[in-house]
């Protein structure tokens, strides 16, 4: 094997490990140790690294200790590095529901980068995302509010832009016409206006709108909040409507209070799509709220809110649950091809404000 073979079949051994470690929901520390021992040696001229190898000086390298040490080790030497094999062997359906569901989707249209609060690169999300079976995605990194969430400045949003346009030259060629669509998921302001001027929302494929603050708004001034953003011409996608938190490292959170069937409402009239959030954290509307969106025709899309690679397969869990509630794949917008998404999107745009 040669220098950069043996490199490159390590840097994709320590980022299959990420992948499967994210998937599996584990600590966020155990992830990043992956990914930094892989971007660490992914860095560095092949040569460097065999010789590193020989000297038996790899972990001098900041974040390669003897664990990803063993990684890179086997992996250079042609093997699949046992821990590797031990994963891919002990992962498993993540459920056996949603199946039919998840066969039919094309696309998921809610998700991060490094370049907002996700974990990894955009080529490296959509690359994974094809993997699983997708043809497109819509990279949705958050507004300028959400600091906390390194949300995007109008400078960074244009420049993004670029680098998308030119990343889709690249994936086109390399993954059979595979595309990302720019989005973004844009903070619901107190009044309903959204975090983003209207030039640049023009500009995007997909608009997510979520509330991030004030989630314990009164139920009358919240339902009158998310009504505006849904009538907004701009709103494709109502993220994670209640903002409830049911597990994981942020703790609990309750639902937020707001006239449910006012704001489905909302949505059927102006056809803003209700999203199925599919983070196990998450898994947003709740069950008795979902099925009532079902009642009044909504349309739906089926996220994963992912930050990571490895929590695109997440996926199932809103297919499971969409299932359950008898929603057809048909008025589920992600199941739809790249063509019409957009040709919805775009007559949306259109409407009057």
């Amino acid at each position: 094997m040669t220098d950069k073979a043996g490199v490159d079949a390590a840097v994709e051994a320590l980022r299959a490990i990420g992948y499967y470690l994210e998937r599996d929901r584990q600590p966020t520390h155990r992830v990043k140790a992956y990914r930094r021992a892989a971007d660490t040696i992914a860095a560095l001229p092949a040569a460097e690294v065999r010789a590193r190898r020989r000297a038996g000086t790899l972990t001098e390298l900041p974040g390669i200790g003897p664990k990803t040490e063993a990684v890179i080790l086997e992996a250079m030497d042609g093997a699949t590095p046992s821990y590797l094999a031990k994963l891919e062997g002990s992962a498993s359906d993540l459920t056996t529901e949603g199946t039919t569901m998840r066969a039919a989707l094309q696309a998921d249209l809610h998700l991060h980068s490094e370049w907002s609060d996700g974990g990894s690169p955009i080529e490296e999300m959509a690359r994974t995302a094809h993997r699983l079976g997708h043809k497109y995605l819509a990279l949705t990194d958050h507004s300028p509010r959400l600091t906390v969430a390194n949300g995007l400045s109008r400078e960074r949003r244009l420049q993004q832009l670029d680098v998308v346009a030119e990343l889709n030259k690249k994936l086109s060629a390399e993954l059979d016409g595979f595309r990302i669509l720019n989005g973004i998921e844009v903070d619901i302001l107190d009044d309903g206006s959204l975090d983003c001027d209207t030039e640049i929302l023009a500009r995007l494929d997909v608009v997510v709108a979520s509330v991030h603050s004030k989630l314990r708004m009164a139920a009358e001034p919240m339902t009158e909040r998310m009504v505006r953003a849904i009538a907004n011409p701009h709103v494709d996608i109502l993220g994670h409507c209640t903002g409830r938190l049911i597990t994981g490292d942020r703790g609990t959170r309750p639902e937020s209070d707001f006239d449910a069937e006012v704001v489905f409402e909302a949505c059927r009239q102006f056809g803003t799509a209700v999203e199925i959030n599919s983070r196990p954290e998450r898994l947003d509307p709740p069950r008795r709220l979902l099925a009532l969106a079902a009642e009044m025709d909504c349309v739906f899309a089926i996220d994963t809110d992912a930050h990571a690679p490895g929590q695109l397969d997440w996926q199932v869990y809103g297919c499971e649950r969409a299932e359950a509630c008898d929603i057809s794949p048909e008025r589920v917008v992600n199941t739809w091809d790249v063509d019409d998404l957009l040709a919805w999107t775009t007559k949306r745009r259109d409407k009057p404000a």
